[in-house]
């Protein structure tokens, strides 16, 4: 069963959703034992980093999380669940991650010719292979909505990388740690692969 985190600042349904259309089992919840039983987790999440992080330390979802990355389970983060697995943002002041990866999170440049936040449909490009990534070509497009981005430390765990101004990190993996900065949900075939692959990872 695939654990889909809910802290009150997910689009829960539709990433069930997705995954119930590639055919997997996928339950939100945020029952701490639900999480560690789980062959699979899903951090997703839409909002303000820090509200989030506060969500997940007032729910007491951080130990479930760390100890489910450390047993060596897939583990998939989606948009701003990407962000929060750095060590830290700039959102709104400085704000402490779950810092299980190295680097922090940045808002884009001010550009009056490109607008912030980053709405709409742009394309991936490989950085390396990963099953994640299986039968979806380079430069794939992908649908995103996002203000901010994660600069890694080691820029060795990209996936992908995106342009808007900056060449950024779009997807990332370092281990059984995957995450994209896109949303699979709403990135229409490509994306329901994405989480078709996750899903059949063991």
């Amino acid at each position: 069963m695939i654990a889909i985190i809910d802290y009150d600042m997910g689009n829960l349904r539709s990433v069930a959703k997705g995954f119930e259309k590639v055919g997997a089992t996928a339950v939100a919840t945020r029952d701490p034992r639900a999480i560690l039983d789980a062959s699979h987790v899903v951090l997703p999440g839409v909002g303000a980093f820090k509200d989030c992080m506060k969500n997940l330390e007032d729910y007491g979802l951080v130990e479930p999380i760390i100890k489910s990355i450390e047993k060596g389970k897939p583990f998939l983060g989606i948009c701003l669940g990407l962000q929060l697995l750095f060590e830290e943002s700039t959102e709104f002041g400085l704000h402490r991650g779950l810092g299980v990866l190295k680097g922090r999170v940045v808002r884009f440049p001010e550009d009056r010719a490109l607008k912030v936040p980053h709405m709409g449909w742009n394309e991936a490009t490989r950085c390396k292979d990963s099953l994640l990534l299986e039968g979806i070509d380079d430069k794939t497009f992908f649908y995103f909505v996002h203000s901010y981005y994660a600069v890694p430390e080691d820029r060795s765990i990209n996936l992908t990388t995106t342009g808007y101004g900056v060449e950024f990190t779009s997807s990332v993996q370092k281990d059984n740690i995957m995450a994209c900065q896109f949303h699979p949900e709403k990135s229409q075939r490509a994306g329901l692969k994405v989480l078709k692959n996750f899903s059949q990872m063991r």
